[in-house]
């Protein structure tokens, strides 16, 4: 088994990419556009500005590109945000809440394009996702046929309505019921895809520098000067674009965000694999199971939320006896890599995105849901600062809300250990249906 430490394990990811031999940043520089953080927001941005003509962007990362959520994920590429699409139209009401997830569908055809364009090897399977009935009662059918009823009429999307037997087709299980299809998403190697992200912003006349964590910044008249241990850059514009993994940078936006745990594992490749299906799988409990079959044959399984970072064999020991809730059969399928990764979430679970003062912007929590809202906001920030305009309504609505630090966190913790006791509870007074 690779080896590991209790922070920072190597991830199945981190096993299966290439090392993309980028420098640090070392001496003087200078940009229009300087980026904290090469995950899929900052690289989403830098990748914005250049398709409007600001090639002169810098990327700076403190560790290796990807190192936070962008490369831990489940690999999910799902429209929407974290917020429930119901919310977002008792937010708004019909149209503007249409337009708002519609930005996602768009940020799913904007990364299936680059993927192609800018040929990224990154194991993107067309599969769609599967979101099934872990509970199969007649309240949990009858709940679910309500929000693909939602979907259809006030966002324009088709979710594909899968009985039992399709199902345990796909699903060499007889823990779920029915299931409902979004065709529109898909599942990747997340890594893969931002190290490819990294590669075009330095084909288009970009710099990604890994390793060149900024260490102080000064205003200095109109322009932004970062020092890193090394080097320094001087730009116009500044975005910070972190999550989990920032820490003292800009109090501001750090008060407002939760780090928040989930943990992931991947078995060695597996001779008769139970999933059948191309689809990524999710459940409709709160405290859902996700998991994917790569190319390679292996089970990518992630679950579970906590404020605490585990030690890898311990997240491999709880998420194994998850798998075998659904999958006895996998009683003997080796674990070969265990590891876990912060999320950044807002209280109203929507992205925050926007500019603090002139020359000064940010992105940030996108909670478990960021793979698309990350290209959204990489795309509205370019935007704004290639061609001017304020943040519309919706984004300063959702805005820097505080979330009070180790009280949010604990506050973070007890909600979702009230949801998995009301998920369980559910399970245990409601008899299933018969398949």
């Amino acid at each position: 088994m690779p080896q590991r430490s209790p922070h920072h394990p190597l991830t199945y990811y981190q096993a299966t990419a290439p090392d993309l031999h980028l420098p640090p940043l070392v001496g003087d520089h200078e940009a229009e556009v300087a980026v904290f953080g090469a995950g899929f927001a900052g690289l989403a941005v830098a990748c914005g500005l250049q398709d409007r003509g600001m090639s002169a962007v810098t990327v700076l990362e403190a560790h290796a590109v990807g190192h936070g959520a962008s490369g831990r994920n489940g690999g999910f590429a799902l429209g929407g945000y974290s917020r429930d699409p119901a919310r977002l139209l008792a937010d708004w009401g019909p149209e503007p809440a249409r337009q708002l997830y519609g930005l996602t569908r768009d940020a799913l055809a904007l990364i299936r394009h680059r993927v192609q364009a800018w040929g990224i090897e990154c194991d993107l399977i067309h599969g769609g996702a599967w979101w099934v009935d872990w509970f199969n009662t007649r309240r949990s059918r009858q709940a679910m046929a309500a929000h693909g009823q939602m979907l259809r009429e006030h966002f324009g999307v088709q979710w594909e309505a899968l009985g039992p037997a399709e199902v345990r087709a796909g699903l060499h299980s007889d823990r779920y019921g029915g299931a409902l299809w979004d065709r529109e998403a898909f599942h990747f190697h997340p890594l893969r895809y931002a190290q490819g992200m990294a590669r075009a912003v330095g084909a288009q006349g970009g710099h990604v520098h890994p390793d060149s964590p900024v260490v102080r910044v000064e205003r200095q008249g109109t322009a932004w000067l970062l020092h890193t241990p090394q080097g320094r850059l001087r730009a116009t514009h500044l975005v910070v674009a972190g999550g989990g993994y920032l820490r003292r940078v800009l109090p501001r936006l750090e008060r407002a965000r939760l780090p928040i745990a989930t943990y992931m594992l991947a078995t060695e490749p597996l001779a008769e694999h139970p999933v059948q299906t191309t689809a990524a799988v999710y459940d409709n409990r709160f405290a859902f199971d996700y998991y994917r079959r790569p190319s390679d044959g292996r089970l990518l399984w992630g679950g579970r939320i906590s404020i605490l970072e585990r030690h890898p064999e311990r997240i491999a020991r709880m998420l194994k006896a998850d798998v075998l809730k659904v999958f006895p059969q996998l009683a003997s399928a080796r674990i070969e890599f265990a590891w876990g990764g912060l999320m950044s979430y807002a209280t109203h679970e929507m992205p925050q995105l926007g500019r603090l003062s002139d020359g000064l912007w940010f992105a940030q929590s996108f909670g478990g849901h960021g793979v698309a809202p990350t290209t959204v906001a990489g795309e509205l920030l370019a935007e704004l600062m290639a061609r001017g305009g304020r943040t519309d309504e919706r984004w300063q609505r959702y805005g820097l809300t505080p979330v009070f630090g180790r009280l949010g966190l604990l506050g973070a913790q007890a909600h979702y250990s009230w949801a998995e006791l009301k998920d369980a509870l559910h399970e245990a007074l409601t008899p299933r249906s018969l398949h």
